[in-house]
């Protein structure tokens, strides 16, 4: 495993990390007992970071993080998200109590003193601009009930609202072989103000697996069947936002850049790597199968620039027209 620094937070994480959503809910069936096993896998290959929320699972998902830190010796990080317990989800209700509440919540689930990064879960647009919750979330920190704090964005504007306050720490945002916006608009900004970037859905719901196809089905409670238009939430967050069906054309203009003895999952995740601004990708996973195939990715070799110039061919020919100026 490799590891790079995480903004000002100073933390140095795995560039594979763990995504939680999966091991929550949303994903359909979900089976603690594989979940708990790739969580503990996860920390065998050296992963060291572990991305949740609150909602993930009503916080399930941190409770099983606060199992793993009972089983193990080993010290790692967690980072989790608070907001979008809100109904409705509104910017009025990013309150400095109701941000305690949650806090104070996520605390309980992950038997943690001290959070070592809260993250605003992708809040209304109105709510970057509102110095209190900033402010709230600062004394927080003078508090010790965070260590730091950051930002999970849908858009690339959003993410330069974030990074201009400075006490954001990270930002996490969708960025993947399907999502190249924030390469072009967010990275030069973040590195600029030693903030630290998160590549969520890395993967963009397992399109990038190459593993879909055409007559797949998924459970009704997996977001890929109630999500696809942005039903619950922003549709960008399923498949990235790109039509399915279009998706696969691309993936099937990706699949011959895969490497012997890799997948294109695995090339992917390493794409997303080849940007040093980003500290880590955050990939789901339910099994410890699935855990090891992802760490492997971060020991592939460097992709050749005709690699990188194919990624951005696809993306410029099939999937920028749908989504670039979405997110």
């Amino acid at each position: 495993m490799h590891y790079r620094r995480l903004g000002k937070t100073g933390y140095q994480v795995s560039t594979i990390s763990f995504g939680g959503w999966a091991i929550g809910g949303t994903w359909g069936e979900v089976n603690d007992q594989d979940s708990l096993a790739a969580l503990h896998r996860a920390l065998d290959l050296g992963i060291n970071f572990f991305d949740t929320a609150d909602v993930y699972g009503d916080g399930h998902s941190e409770q099983l993080l606060a199992r793993l830190r009972q089983e193990r010796q080993e010290p790692f990080y967690v980072a989790t998200k608070a907001g979008r317990r809100l109904d409705p989800h509104e910017a009025g209700g990013y309150t400095r109590s109701n941000l305690r509440a949650f806090i104070e919540r996520s605390r309980q689930n992950l038997q943690m003193d001290t959070l070592d990064l809260l993250q605003l879960h992708c809040p209304p647009p109105e709510v970057y601009d509102r110095q209190e919750v900033y402010d709230a979330l600062d004394s927080f920190v003078q508090e010790g009930l965070l260590r730091a704090y950051g930002v999970s964005v849908e858009t690339v504007e959003e993410a330069l609202h974030a990074i201009a306050h400075p006490g954001v720490a990270t930002v996490q945002i969708i960025f993947n072989a399907f999502r190249l916006k924030p390469a072009e608009q967010v990275f030069a900004a973040a590195r600029e103000a030693d903030v630290g970037l998160l590549a969520r859905v890395p993967l963009a719901s397992g399109l990038l697996t190459g593993k879909l196809r055409p007559d797949s089905t998924f459970a009704a409670d997996d977001h890929r069947s109630f999500n696809r238009h942005g039903e619950a939430f922003d549709r960008g967050e399923t498949f990235s936002g790109v039509d399915y069906a279009t998706g696969l054309q691309a993936v099937e203009r990706l699949r011959p850049l895969v490497p012997s003895g890799a997948t294109l999952a695995q090339l992917a995740l390493r794409w997303i790597l080849m940007f040093p601004e980003v500290s880590c990708a955050i990939p789901g996973a339910r099994t410890p199968q699935q855990v090891e195939a992802n760490a492997a990715a971060a020991d592939l070799p460097p992709l050749s620039e005709a690699q990188m110039q194919a990624v951005q061919q696809t993306y410029d020919e099939l999937i920028r027209p749908q989504v670039h100026a979405l997110w």
